[in-house]
């Protein structure tokens, strides 16, 4: 016995190691490798093959349709295979580049290599009828079967992936407003959202592959018998006989050889389409699965055992299966619960299993009831027509807005807005949207996705076809229009807005008012976190001597007026300087105000760089002075009725007369009755703004446009 050199060569006479080398550098050009096999495959219909060659390739295509549907068996989620669609259509022409060279050489030849002499000898026994039947049945099976219930599944996978693709990028989207993922899984998981839609997009066309090759089998076979029978008697003065038994057993032989592999291919197909998610290979899912109770089992082996001492039927076949079956059972009984199922623990279990769970079952289960608890701070609801609006893939920016409105809120008003949860509700109507504060809703609108919102200026120069509508977030006058109208609506003297923008608007306009219900104690313990940093003396004296709540308070009372908490330093340094004497945070936020003057002066300076303002009168002063009451709530005016009417009525004339010339509306009072004023007026006119004399900064130039007097 002589032992291998380490020079060894292969039967080609290619050392193996120069081999090796060869198979790297080709690695490093895979791209150009798979062009030339595609082109090669084509070339194969065009070029006559030699039946040697044949037969190395039939044996290829059987050898690689093996490999695909064991491949398919052993992959845990249909992704890992994600490049199946393309070799499928690779492997289809393949097979049907196959088809037409053994078709060739059958009609030319009346022969076509040993491969399919050898089906067609062997396998159907050289009986031409019997080839025949087989391999219908064969086409039966996986054009009336497979093929049909594979393209159906992937149809149905495709079109549920899209359309449950918005939902999953929701979901991904609010958990990443709600901190529970990080930026960078939350982009993995968007990837594989998209991954997952394009794999069962291309799945659907996929397996009109695999219909078409078996129709396409079907065709090439009628084609080779008719043509064989042609061939042999005008051609080569056959017999009908002779030339059914050559050419058809040689055609029926190259029709299994070529469906033997068409059908482990569309079996593959239908196992990756309907293969759900799994932590394991698909032969493990179904061992495990299947004896997962060993209950069935028993029953499965006593049906057997039953089947056994019926008359007529073979005793052993049955009765042997029975006790295999049973002896699986007992095993299964024996080793306990099957790995993966839950298992009980303690010393009661196996008695009351219904009403014990493990002590791990119940750490696993409480975070999940838990978070059911949980209320989140703001949310936005929308209808599933709104959906595209919040879609990236259909250039939907809805949620890349929001996280605008955060930023904004946070420099106009000076606190973090919390996470805004965005998901969609099939109970709202398809176009509605619903802001809702801790759980409830406190507004909603409806918007036409795919039309412009036309709201008319103070001098338009016609009017404009479109919908009548009233605009959902100041309740003005409105019209729905085509995009195209856009610019001749604009000419008209029309503001146009778009749909994503009258949602963000409306959100940011709800946060605004409801401002002071979005901080909470934690956001002011954030606030004084971050601000620690820089002036811990500051902190240290409101958080020792106040407390956290009433600094809370105090800055929920100033974004209650839309008065920015910013400058926190001085808003805690008036805290600081008032504390000892003033409990109230009503009352500390009135000194914070006055420390505050500037910045709320400055938010109604008018175009002009001046504060236009109306006043009370002296006497109406006086008499409101007169009419303060002290309630739980704070000081109010308790004005007679009649009076407080007409206050009103007034105040709002003087409010329009300043909206007229383009001010923003603000009554100027005393520091004594501007609370209780503001007060008054909140609830019929949330707009006006209400400041104190103390309030103004000296250097800024105030204008009186007009005083309520109801004296005169």
């Amino acid at each position: 016995m002589t032992t291998a050199s380490p020079t060894a060569t292969t039967t080609s006479g290619m050392p193996i190691a120069a081999l090796t080398r060869f198979l790297g550098r080709a690695s490093q050009h895979t791209d150009i490798l798979w062009a030339g096999v595609v082109v090669m495959i084509v070339a194969m219909m065009i070029i006559p093959m030699p039946p040697f060659l044949l037969d190395l390739l039939l044996t290829l295509n059987i050898a690689l349709s093996i490999t695909i549907l064991l491949v398919v068996m052993n992959v845990e989620e249909p992704l890992e295979f994600s490049v199946f669609p393309s070799l499928l259509l690779v492997v289809t022409l393949f097979r049907l580049s196959l088809n037409i060279g053994s078709t060739r050489l059958i009609l030319l030849n009346g022969e076509a290599g040993k491969v399919i002499q050898a089906f067609g000898d062997f396998v159907v026994g050289g009986n031409y009828v019997v080839g025949l039947v087989v391999f219908l049945l064969l086409m039966v099976i996986q054009f009336a079967v497979i093929t049909a219930g594979a393209g159906r599944v992937a149809e149905v996978s495709a079109r549920f992936t899209l359309d449950a693709m918005p939902g999953k990028q929701m979901a991904i989207d609010a958990d990443l407003n709600a901190g529970l993922i990080s930026e960078d899984l939350a982009r993995s998981r968007r990837e594989k959202i998209a991954h997952e839609a394009d794999f069962y997009g291309a799945m659907d066309g996929a397996s009109k592959f695999v219909k078409g090759d078996a129709v396409a089998g079907i065709i090439i076979t009628i084609i080779n018998i008719l043509g064989g029978l042609v061939i042999g008697m005008l051609q080569l003065g056959m017999s009908v006989g002779e030339a059914a038994q050559t050419f058809t057993l040689l055609t029926v032989g190259d029709g299994l050889v070529s469906q033997i592999p068409s059908l482990l291919v569309s079996t593959a197909t239908g196992i990756i389409v309907t293969r759900a998610r799994s932590e394991s290979h698909m032969g493990a899912d179904v061992l495990r699965q299947l004896t997962a109770s060993p209950r069935a089992l028993s029953t499965v082996a006593v049906i057997l055992a039953g089947f056994a001492v019926v008359p007529g039927l073979p005793t052993l076949p049955f009765l042997a299966l029975s006790g295999v079956v049973g002896g699986a059972s007992y095993l299964l009984r024996g080793q306990g619960p099957v790995r993966g199922t839950p298992q009980l623990s303690g010393p009661v279990a196996g008695k009351t299993p219904a009403l014990t769970s493990s002590k791990g079952g119940e750490a696993e289960e409480e975070p999940e009831v838990l978070s059911l608890l949980r209320v989140d701070v703001l949310e936005l609801e929308i209808g599933y027509g709104l959906i595209p609006l919040i879609d990236p893939a259909q250039n939907g920016d809805l949620l890349e807005r929001v996280g605008y409105v955060r930023r904004q809120i946070a420099t106009e008003l000076g606190f973090i807005v919390p996470k805004i949860r965005i998901r969609d509700n099939l109970r709202l109507a398809p176009q509605q949207y619903v802001i809702k504060l801790r759980g409830e809703e406190i507004s909603q609108g409806q918007i036409q996705p795919k039309s412009l919102l036309a709201m008319p200026g103070p001098a338009i120069s016609r009017e404009i076809a479109g919908v009548e509508t009233t605009e959902p977030v100041f309740g003005l006058p409105a019209y729905w229009i085509a995009q195209g109208q856009r610019t001749d609506a604009e000419v008209s003297g029309y503001t146009v807005v778009e749909p994503p923008s009258i949602i963000i608007t409306h959100l940011t306009e709800v946060i605004r008012q409801h401002s002071a219900s979005l901080l909470g104690r934690q956001e002011a313990q954030e606030l004084l976190e971050n601000l620690q940093q820089h002036y811990p003396a500051i902190v240290n004296e409101v958080q020792n001597t106040p407390g956290l709540g009433t600094v809370q308070r105090v800055l929920q009372a100033l974004l209650r007026e839309r008065v920015p908490v910013r400058d926190m330093v001085t808003i805690l340094e008036a805290i600081g300087d008032h504390s000892h004497e003033v409990s109230d945070p009503d009352l500390l936020a009135e000194r914070a105000r006055g420390y505050l003057g500037r910045t709320i002066a400055n938010q109604y300076r008018s175009f002009d760089g001046a504060l236009h303002v109306f006043t009370l009168s002296p006497a109406m002063e006086h008499t409101i002075s007169e009419h303060l009451q002290q309630t739980a709530q704070g000081w109010l005016v308790n004005l007679p009725p009649e009076t407080a009417h007409q206050l009103m009525a007034d105040v709002a004339r003087q409010m329009e007369a300043l909206a007229t010339q383009s001010h923003e509306p603000v009554l100027v009072t005393s520091q004594r009755i501007r609370l209780p004023m503001r007060r008054f007026t909140q609830r019929s006119l949330p707009t006006l703004a209400v400041l104190s004399f103390n309030e103004l900064p000296p250097e800024m130039e105030v204008q009186a446009e007009g005083a309520v007097d109801l004296h005169r």
